[in-house]
């Protein structure tokens, strides 16, 4: 009996039902009374978070360029010198290194991101709250009241507006309109991590003018930078009331925007219910692109959450994912780390699960931002460095433009490398020439370019930077720079030029491919301990509990040693990752656990990659989903304990999971290769591998039923078979040849489809 319910259920969800994830929702009891608690809405330029403020409900309201762009006081001095850097550290006086590069990101409010502003209605005579739902297919916040009324908020997903409705009213709702505290005493000062007090950045209140049924907040920043919110709302019959908002921005020298009152009350002309219509139908758009169906409860419904939160915060034509994307503090205090965009982890991971994922789409504007950049970037490059090619700031503002802080990997030589790693598997996903002639290859030829200038060679022969780091490892200090190539940036520079090879010889480039190879031949091999460990450097072992695992990034994400390359590669990445749980997890993050399911799923270790997943869900996360990086349970997972809300180890997350159903990095298909043995009935559907195949798969009772694989831009690739006999049920525009040792070569035309079931022998 228990098997034929967990066939009808899997052929449910093949049928595209459980792309419906309505038993994932967020539902309480009551609303949350701080906003990393809150329910987050958005659609990648505005952000709203819903929750209750002593007896208010209250919208915090955010938009993504929402900048405080003023140039790091202090940064761009005579000395803002990459050779300088290296005689500093060569002559070993590093005190004015930290002095003028880093002290100014912890002394200095700005740059940095900032708040909106806040939504907050009277609700005190309404009774007690008694329903607070997220419904995810639709990213709708529905809240009841103890007195019948009940509260309808969207976050158009297609237009900068956000709606609400109130229904069951008997008397008049007037919204308050609340400004951030920008003047008042500063008792929080160089606090990066917490937060410096708002009132820091120095700017006059704004003013709010209400006129009819219609309130403006117009706020003066830096530099000549504005920005308005506007709320209007109209009763539409006795007990109903809607209205919307939106933010609008507006930077000196750019082309004029659209007021936000003028947005707000043109929506308003419009009903809401046709604005619901639209906004649902990109959600279940949206929501069509894959599923994933897995016996743990706990993994699958965080994993949901993500997707729904990466739809929220990710939109073409929107800034990318920043640390805390459209959904900023709202605690009368600057974000944490400035709510900027970190290149040494957090935006890459971030957008790990857009390719297997299937959300592409939401995936480029990452790239977009970074393209948009570029010039910054070359400017930066030649300023600091002294060279020609790309390098990008590890830190930096809305523009590109850098900020400091610990040099290591604030101005790491490196950074350009892991974003070009962002390109390339763009490019393996979708198989875009056209994208890959017109933007990834010239990212990575322009990293290369910088990466073979800045290189030397050394007495061995070998290719090295003069000074190597490996990101926060041994903090900023004169001993975090090692003389000879940290693992870290071994690997993002063996990446580069290894992608580099790859992708001019794809555009039939022979010449410039033939030249990658010959650089890429001169890097030295990893730094690996007699027990086949890999270590931060040469020089120095893992030795350190670090929530950064940047000595190994060849494993994950670069893929540099892999499981499939045989034993020697198995034995550095079990002997690594073991090694990592043995010194343990005091400094980890959250993130860390999200970074370490990928590198188990990579060693095929599927109840490791589980726990590791396990353990970010219960104790990382705040009720809401939101990873807090520290651990909120104090059960010894972490030292910190504290709640600093950023995105990437929630993206990182989806990854992890993603990972253990479906890897395409080796050269061929496999299905399911790290899940634990008491997964029996497992199922997804349409996550993507490379090659631009899209793969859905069904297992129950521990056999796997069926593989569907369909081939967006035709091509070949090898499926590493998940069951002994096998029939095809479906075979259209489909070669299959060279049935053995457990594999298949596959051929497709374009738009080909393949159906595979279980032979049950």
């Amino acid at each position: 009996m228990k098997r034929i319910i967990a066939i009808a259920a899997l052929l449910l969800f093949s049928n595209g039902l459980f792309a419906q994830p309505t038993k994932h929702d967020l539902h309480f009891k009551k609303l949350a009374n701080r906003w990393d608690e809150a329910i987050p809405l958005g659609n990648g330029m505005l952000g709203a978070l819903v929750w209750q403020r002593s007896d208010h409900l209250r919208f915090s309201l955010d938009r993504a360029d929402l900048w405080d762009m003023r140039p790091m006081k202090g940064l761009h001095r005579p000395e803002f010198n990459y050779q300088w850097v290296i005689d500093q550290v060569n002559k070993k006086d590093y005190a004015p290194v930290q002095k003028y590069f880093d002290e100014p990101y912890d002394h200095e409010p700005a740059p940095s991101k900032i708040p909106g502003g806040a939504l907050e209605f009277d609700t005190k005579s309404w009774g007690s709250v008694t329903s607070v739902n997220l419904h995810l297919p639709n990213a709708l916040c529905e809240v009841k009241w103890a007195n019948g009324i009940i509260l309808k908020t969207f976050v158009s997903a297609t237009t900068p507006v956000g709606w609400f409705r109130f229904e069951n009213m008997k008397t008049d709702l007037i919204p308050q309109l609340i400004a951030p505290k920008y003047q008042g005493e500063v008792k929080i000062s160089g606090d990066p991590v917490g937060g410096d007090d708002l009132s820091r950045l120095g700017y006059s209140q704004g003013t709010i003018k209400q006129q009819g049924n219609s309130i403006t907040y117009t706020q003066k920043g830096w530099g000549g930078f504005t920005y308005q919110i506007n709320v209007s709302w109209h009763k539409t019959n006795a007990t109903t009331i809607e209205g919307t908002w939106s933010i609008s921005s507006q930077y000196p020298g750019k082309k004029i925007t659209i007021a936000a009152s003028v947005i707000s009350q043109n929506a308003l002309k419009h009903n809401y219910a046709d604005a619901f219509n639209s906004h649902k139908a990109w959600w279940e758009n949206f929501w069509s692109k894959s599923a994933i169906h897995v016996p743990d409860t706990l993994l699958e419904k965080q994993w949901y959450m993500e997707q729904y939160k990466f739809g929220s915060a990710s939109r073409p034509g929107a800034p990318p994912i920043s640390l805390q994307a459209v959904w900023t503090a709202d605690n009368g205090r600057l974000p944490p780390w400035k709510g900027d965009f970190h290149h040494d982890l957090n935006t890459q991971l971030s957008y790990w699960p857009s390719y297997s994922g299937n959300h592409l789409d939401l995936g480029m504007p990452y790239l977009d931002h970074l393209d948009a950049n570029k010039a910054n970037y070359e400017r930066y490059t030649k300023m600091y460095f002294g060279k020609p090619g790309l390098a990008v700031p590890g830190v930096t503002t809305l523009d590109g433009t850098e900020m400091g802080g610990w040099i290591q990997y604030s101005l790491s030589p490196t950074v350009s490398s892991w974003l070009a790693q962002h390109y390339y598997l763009q490019w393996r996903y979708s198989m875009n020439k056209t994208f890959l002639r017109n933007r990834a290859y010239p990212w990575v030829k322009a990293t290369a370019t910088f990466l073979e200038s800045i290189t030397v060679i050394d007495e061995k022969g070998h290719r090295k930077l003069q000074i190597s780091s490996s990101p926060e490892i041994n903090d900023n200090d004169l001993t975090a720079w090692f003389h000879q190539n940290t693992n870290y940036d071994l690997s993002l520079m063996k990446f580069t030029f290894k992608a580099a090879t790859e992708l001019a010889a794809e555009l039939g480039l022979k010449d410039e491919a033939a030249h990658w190879h010959k650089i890429s031949s001169e890097f030295g091999d990893f730094a690996v301990s007699p027990a086949n460990e890999l270590m931060f450097s040469p020089t120095m072992t893992y030795n350190q509990s670090h929530r950064h695992f940047s000595h190994m990034m060849s494993i994950y994400p670069l893929g540099l040693i892999k499981w499939e390359d045989g034993a020697r590669s198995q034995s550095i990445m079990k002997n690594s990752i073991h090694l990592l749980d043995s010194i343990g997890p005091a400094y980890w993050c959250g993130y860390s656990y999200s970074w370490l399911a990928s590198m188990k799923a990579r060693a095929k270790d599927g109840e490791g990659a589980a726990k590791a997943l396990d353990i970010f869900a219960k104790a990382f996360c705040s009720v809401n989903s939101f990873h807090l990086n520290g651990d909120q349970t104090k059960s010894g997972y972490s030292k910190f304990t504290y709640r600093p809300f950023t995105l990437e180890g929630n993206f990182a997350f989806a990854s992890g999971l993603q990972e253990m159903l479906l890897q395409s990095y080796a050269g061929f298909i496999e299905i399911m290769p790290a899940v634990p043995v008491e997964w029996k009935d497992i199922a997804f559907e349409k996550l993507r591998a490379e090659g631009a195949f899209l793969v859905s798969v069904k297992k129950t009772g521990g056999q796997v039923e069926e593989v569907k694989i369909v081939s967006e831009k035709g091509g070949s690739t090898k499926l590493k078979l998940p069951f002994k006999t096998w029939f095809a049920a479906t075979r259209k525009d489909v070669t299959i040849s060279n049935v053995n040792e457990g594999f298949i070569n596959l051929t497709f035309k374009p738009g080909a489809t393949l159906v595979l079931k279980n032979g049950y022998e």
